[in-house]
């Protein structure tokens, strides 16, 4: 399932709008930011503060800036935040397969994935956890996904737990983190 995949022409600038859906075809969230380009994780997109986000039944202007890695390759979408958000998370990695990128025109893209449920976390108050097992636990049963997909997000799961829990880059924090340098970069 791990494949690698590319965005296209995107520039420095570009609109991206990520569209997340479930398994089963819903809509999940819709979350615009600017495109600030790629290095060896993958491709950077900021989101700054005061954007509106969406979902079914919820929608709000975000209080803070923050960062959507997607990855070169994996299962996986990774928003980061830093400490001018209000809340308690500083990395939100959120477990995804189906990554695909659609040009609207120029200037404009749609980032396409499927949210998988589990969630990686990075927590000031809680540490490093993972988040709505009992989501992805009772929709690999209603939805019925296949016995590979679940083994390839159980196991890009276990990954992630040990590559934010250890910090490991991209999922290093500080004043030298990879984070930091794009959430410079976005604020300039």
């Amino acid at each position: 399932m791990t494949e690698l995949r590319t965005p296209g022409a995107l520039q420095p600038g570009d609109l991206v709008v990520s569209r997340n859906r479930k398994w089963d075809g819903t809509a999940h969230w819709v979350v615009p930011g600017r495109y600030l380009g790629e290095d060896i994780h993958g491709w950077w997109i900021f989101q700054p503060a005061g954007e509106f986000c969406a979902r079914p039944g919820a929608a709000f202007y975000t209080a803070s800036d923050a960062l959507l890695l997607v990855p070169r390759t994996g299962e996986y979408v990774a928003p980061f935040y830093d400490d001018d958000y209000p809340g308690d998370f500083r990395i939100y990695v959120d477990l995804a397969t189906a990554h695909d990128w659609k040009t609207i025109r120029p200037g404009v893209t749609e980032f396409h994935m499927i949210d998988m449920d589990l969630d990686v976390i990075r927590s000031i108050t809680r540490g490093v956890f993972v988040d709505d097992e009992d989501e992805f636990e009772h929709r690999k049963v209603a939805w019925g996904y296949p016995a590979a997909v679940i083994d390839a997000m159980e196991a890009e799961c276990a990954a992630l737990l040990e590559a934010v829990g250890t910090m490991r880059a991209p999922f290093d924090l500080g004043n030298n983190s990879v984070s930091t340098a794009w959430f410079t970069k976005g604020r300039a």
